[in-house]
């Protein structure tokens, strides 16, 4: 079984999660594709909730740092 690597980003990523959801939505995915579909997405999940919190982590410092200025 072959790992899918991260994608380059998060945008990347939203991308396609959300070609999985539309492709889910509209019976696009077989039965023998369907639990690789629905792992890949939750690699997808919890990446993009990975880089969401980085980023949160991250304007807080800076919005800590501007208000040590004060």
């Amino acid at each position: 079984m072959s790992t899918t690597p991260d994608p380059k980003g998060y945008d990347a990523a939203f991308a396609e999660l959300k070609t999985i959801l539309d492709a889910l939505q509209q019976d696009e995915i077989g039965v023998d594709a369907l639990a690789e579909k629905v792992k890949r997405a939750a690699q997808l999940i919890a990446f993009c909730g990975d880089r969401l919190r980085k980023a949160e982590g991250e304007v807080q410092k800076v919005l800590d740092e501007l208000g040590d200025g004060d």
